[in-house]
């Protein structure tokens, strides 16, 4: 606000996690991933939104969110899940109460990207099973239908189209971007 007066487009992308069977997470873990996974992005939105609502000139909020939240079964834990199916909900009903002030509000759920947190998971992943990484890798992509995961590049190929002129009239979506991981 200090630099440009305004705020035209948040991308409101926060993610933690761990890989975990459901039955090893604990209260520490399922705090940790929702504090900065749903929690975070609700306070960093609802600030925008403010800024947003106070210019009159309306503006976009991109939250990332992933296939985790739409009950996709590769997901690293169910407190990973639960949190995206969080920003996946937020994104819906702040789409319905600030599109009266042309705030359009969406959500990007990507499936496997490479990312500095999906490696870690491989690298964990890996160890624990006894398998190379190249091998769990190549496994993980063999059950993508596309045949490849995701580049940071095509996360924010859909956050630029989101936040642009052409996404005008889109509000209240949610786009998987996962190769066909999850079709609906």
């Amino acid at each position: 606000m200090s630099a440009f007066g305004r705020i035209d487009i948040l991308v409101n992308n926060a993610g933690v996690t761990r890989f975990a069977d459901i039955m090893d997470l604990t209260v520490e873990d399922w705090d940790r991933i929702h504090r900065v996974n749903a929690r975070g992005v609700f306070f960093c939105l609802q600030r925008v939104a403010r800024e947003m609502i106070d210019s009159g000139d309306g503006g976009r909020i991109i939250n990332i969110a992933s296939i985790a939240g739409k009950g996709y079964s590769g997901t690293s834990n169910a407190a990973y899940a639960a949190s995206k199916g969080a920003v996946i909900s937020m994104t819906h009903i702040a789409a319905h109460q600030l599109g009266g002030y042309d705030i359009n509000v969406n959500a990007i759920c990507p499936g496997v990207t490479r990312t500095d947190m999906s490696q870690s998971s491989i690298i964990q992943r890996s160890q624990e099973l006894g398998i190379p990484q190249e091998e769990l890798e190549a496994r993980r992509s063999a059950t993508i239908p596309i045949g490849r995961a995701n580049e940071p590049e095509d996360i924010a190929d859909m956050a630029a189209f989101l936040a642009g002129h052409g996404s005008r009239n889109i509000t209240g979506q949610e786009f998987n971007l996962d190769g066909g991981l999850v079709m609906h």
